[in-house]
C-alpha cells in the first residue's frame, strides 16, 4: 500500500512538474507504469492529469504577476518565447489552450494565458480537455489501439 502511494504521488509529481516552466517529461513514467500492467490505467491517466492540470494552473498563477518580473535574468522564459506565445493567444484566443499538451510552445501558453487575464474556470476546462486527451493517447499507444 505504500509502494502504492508513492507510485502516485511519484507520477502526480512528475506530471505536476512537466507541466510547469521546468523541463521535466512525465509520458515516458506513465508509460511506463501502464506497461507493468500493476496499477489501473484509469487511476494512472487521472492521477497524472490532476497533476498536470494543477502544475498549469501554476502556470497561469504565475501569468497573473509576471509583468514585473519579465525582464529579469532568471526567469526561465525568454522574451521571444513569451512573445511568440502572446502572438498566437491573441489571435486565436482561448482554444490555444487546446494546445497546452505540446512540448514547447504549451507551457508558455498557459502562463500568457494568465498574463492576458483568462478566466479560471474557462482555463482549467480547456487545459483539461488537452492534458487528459495527451495521456488517453498514452494510454492507446501502450495498450496497442
Amino acid at each position: 500500500m505504500l509502494v502504492d502511494l508513492g507510485v502516485y504521488a511519484g507520477l502526480f509529481a512528475a506530471a505536476f512538474v512537466a507541466a510547469t516552466i521546468l523541463p521535466m517529461q512525465s509520458e515516458a513514467l506513465l508509460g511506463g507504469l501502464l506497461l507493468t500492467h500493476t496499477y489501473p490505467a484509469a487511476a494512472l491517466i487521472a492521477v497524472a492529469s490532476v497533476g498536470n492540470i494543477l502544475g498549469s494552473v501554476v502556470n497561469w498563477l504565475l501569468g497573473r504577476g509576471i509583468d514585473q518580473f519579465r525582464h529579469r535574468r532568471w526567469f526561465p522564459a525568454s522574451e521571444a518565447q513569451l512573445d511568440r506565445a502572446t502572438g498566437w493567444y491573441q489571435r486565436y484566443g482561448k482554444w490555444t489552450l487546446l494546445l497546452s499538451w505540446a512540448p514547447v510552445i504549451g507551457d508558455p501558453l498557459t502562463v500568457i494565458a494568465g498574463v492576458l487575464r483568462e478566466p479560471l474556470w474557462r482555463f482549467v476546462l480547456l487545459v483539461s480537455i488537452a492534458k487528459t486527451a495527451r495521456y488517453l493517447v498514452v494510454f492507446a499507444l501502450v495498450s496497442g489501439w
